[in-house]
Order: C-alpha cells, then structure tokens, then sequence
C-alpha cells in the first residue's frame, strides 16, 4: 500500500512539474537587474565565484585580490566575444569543469605564483562570460556586463571571506573543506549534463 501511495505520489509530481530555467531572460527582467541577478540564477556559476574567493584566500598576498581581478577582467572579455559572435567551443561543459577544478585547487590548497592563479581563473572566466554574453537577449550590453560583474565581484568576496575567516579561527581546513563541496557540487553539474 505504501509503495503505491509513493509511486503514485511520484508520478503526480512529475507529471505536474515545469521545467526549471536555471537563468533568467534579461529582455523580461530589466537589464541591470537580470545582470545583478544572473550569477545567483545558477548553482555553476555561484559555485565556480565562491571557488575563486577560496583558492585566492588560500593563495594569499596580493592574490586576494589579484586572482578574483583577472577573473572579472576575463570574463568581460568573453561577454564582449559572445557579443562580437565569436565561437568558442565547449562553454558548458567547461563551465562545469571550473567549478570541480577551482574546488579542487582550493581542496588540495594548492599554492602557485599570483600570475600563475590569474591566468587558470582567467582561462576559465572566459567562458563564464561568453555564457553570459550569449544570454543576454534583447536588453542593454552595459547595464547587463555592469550587474553580472558586480554580482560576481559579490560572490567572490564571500569565497574570501570564508577565506579569510577560517585562517583567523583554526586554518584553511575549513576553506579547503567548502573546496571539496565545490568540486563535488561540480561533479553533481557533470552528472546533470
């Protein structure tokens, strides 16, 4: 009785869900606010900006703020491909390879030069942008680049922060910790696709 009740319950559900966007239509949503609103849309993108943040804590020195930099300058560069119409193969699947390679690199804390830390996270912002650049739609280029970048600045410093924070209360365990849950969060993503 009670498998049935679960079968039928679970059948009901799935027949009666919608699919779920994971980004929003910046033409319907208002440019500046689609843009602000874009990197929290995601669980790829939220994840992959936090992971930014935690390697750049743990890289530490100018790379706090360094790597999170050439990450946001990258990623403009790949908006500014996609809007050119430039092609770059495998944007999503490279995405999700960020989010597992940037947990793993906070994981194993994994200590490079700063220019070293730029040009991986810069590699990768590329096709972050690109992403964004290729869902933009019908709104303003500027406003939308504006919001994204500022949400993903936002995300970034939460990486560090909890950087940051753990260092002051016991190490990097805790950093390297939410590093493994991003790279299987990443897996999760390559499961998905």
């Amino acid at each position: 009785m009670t498998r049935r009740l679960v079968i039928t319950t679970t059948a009901l559900m799935l027949l009666a869900s919608t699919p779920a966007f994971a980004h929003l239509n910046p033409a319907e949503h208002g440019s500046l606010s689609a843009g602000l609103s874009h990197p929290f849309s995601g669980a790829d993108h939220i994840l992959a900006m936090v992971g930014v943040g935690l390697w750049a804590a743990l890289l530490g020195g100018r790379a706090i703020w360094a790597v999170p930099a050439a990450f946001l300058i990258a990623m403009m560069i790949g908006f500014a491909a996609a809007l050119a119409g430039t092609p770059l193969p495998f944007v999503e699947p490279t995405i999700a390879a960020s989010v597992v390679i940037l947990g793993l690199l906070a994981l194993v804390a994994l200590q490079v030069p700063t220019y070293v830390g730029m040009a991986v996270v810069g590699f990768f912002a590329l096709f972050h942008g690109y992403a964004h650049g290729g869902e933009l739609g019908g709104a303003g280029a500027l406003p939308f680049m504006a919001g994204f970048v500022l949400a993903t600045a936002m995300l970034h410093g939460i990486g560090v922060a909890i950087g940051l924070g753990a260092a002051r209360f016991g190490g990097a365990f805790v950093t390297r910790l939410a590093g493994g849950l991003t790279a299987l969060g990443g897996l999760w993503l390559f499961a998905g696709m």
